[in-house]
């Protein structure tokens, strides 16, 4: 038996015990009308997102009975939604939404960072989801410093202050450099104390790696190239080791530490084009692996993710990324690996410019049904499921979630 397929059982058990639990309190409790329907395994998640107060909390500086009781509407759509799983952006900005001794209170809870919220919010997250029965997934960003590019503005302890070698500064944000081994294993450090000491079900990684590219500028790690570059020749293949670096010491880490917790990453749709690799899918879109740095197909191939979930934000017949070409492409990457692969759906585009179509979102998972490989769909973001994909959400609902 493989590592992977030891972790896969361990997981598998996990699942059984939580079923058989679901089992005995449908015993207990009963069921109206026809025996009830056996709990699915397929994922039905949705994106809390944390940075900009996207989603939770919907401002900084609420008190603490306003927050909770934000959550828990957010929770009480979830469940409406016939959802099961949440994906709460808990580390957005090299900062922390529990009392982490490596980063400083987020001040997109307080209005201030570093500045203690009166409670401990990823304790009264989990638990919380946890009561509804949902799985709860903590989202972290591994790099993103800031949303500007002042070190001087962050508190005075931040070790982004403490440490501005770890740093640079690119289109006008704060990031620690992913080429740094020490800034690495920070990342690593931070979220690893959260992994450690809260009941997650899961670790995520959105597709933030190395800064999306702006035109006209040049991400300025050159020095840090020729200090670390383990003997490389060319700057982008070690870019792309060292991202490769993070996922898969993070991949064992996790694993270490929550056997039974899933660890995956949400990237950009796109891998490569087929113009650039005859690996590649059909599309003409910007490349994950040259853009920024992650060569999402190898961490599938290595087993370096339990599960996949691709950031497939475009609509069916979109002209550069067709939906009908990704998830096929997709689907074959995962197959005959042991890594589960979750769509991402772009729910906040929806009545937007080529997506006016209230029927669009259902219509993907239509499409995905003639895939076995796929798994389910986590949708982006909980905001966007109460305000302008309402309509297409209950129409999805209605037409796939209906028994669940």
């Amino acid at each position: 038996m493989t590592r992977t397929q030891g972790l896969r059982r361990i997981r598998a058990d996990v699942l059984g015990l939580a079923l058989a639990s679901v089992a005995i309190l449908l015993g207990i409790f009963g069921t109206t009308g026809a025996a009830a329907k056996a709990p699915t395994t397929a994922m039905r998640g949705v994106w809390i997102a944390g940075v900009d107060n996207i989603d939770w909390p919907s401002k900084p500086g609420l008190s603490p009975q306003q927050q909770q009781d934000e959550y828990r509407r957010l929770l009480d759509e979830a469940v409406a939604n016939k959802l099961n799983a949440v994906f709460v952006q808990v580390r957005p900005t090299a900062d922390a939404f529990w009392p982490s001794p490596y980063e400083p209170w987020s001040h997109w809870l307080t209005g201030q960072q570093g500045r203690d919220p009166g409670y401990d919010p990823l304790r009264f997250l989990v638990d919380e989801t946890h009561q509804r029965g949902l799985q709860f997934h903590a989202w972290f960003n591994p790099y993103r410093v800031s949303m500007h590019d002042d070190p001087q503005a962050l508190v005075p302890e931040h070790p982004a202050r403490q440490h501005p070698e770890w740093t640079f500064a690119y289109g006008g944000k704060l990031y620690y450099n992913p080429g740094v081994p020490q800034a690495r294993q920070f990342a690593i450090d931070a979220i690893m104390h959260a992994v450690a000491n809260y009941p997650v079900d899961g670790v995520h990684l959105d597709d933030y790696f190395y800064p999306y590219p702006v035109e006209g500028q040049q991400i300025p790690d050159q020095q840090t190239f020729a200090e670390h570059g383990r003997g490389f020749d060319n700057i982008d293949d070690w870019r792309r080791d060292n991202v490769n670096r993070l996922v898969s010491e993070l991949d064992t880490q996790v694993h270490q530490a929550k056997p039974g917790a899933e660890f995956g990453v949400s990237p950009f749709g796109i891998w490569r084009n087929a113009a650039s690799d005859p690996a590649g899918s059909n599309t003409n879109g910007l490349e994950s692996y040259s853009a920024i740095y992650a060569d999402t197909r190898r961490w599938v191939r290595e087993g370096w993710v339990d599960y996949i979930a691709p950031q497939v934000y475009w609509q069916l017949g979109h002209p550069v990324a067709d939906y009908a070409a990704l998830v096929p492409w997709w689907s074959q990457t995962v197959a005959g690996t042991d890594v589960a692969l979750y769509i991402g759906q772009g729910a906040y585009r929806v009545g937007g410019e080529g997506w006016t179509d209230p029927g669009e979102l259902s219509a993907h998972l239509t499409f995905n049904s003639k895939y076995r490989n796929v798994k389910g769909d986590i949708y982006f973001s909980a905001k966007s499921l109460t305000t302008n994909a309402t309509q297409a959400m209950t129409r999805l609902v209605a037409e796939h979630y209906a028994d669940y």
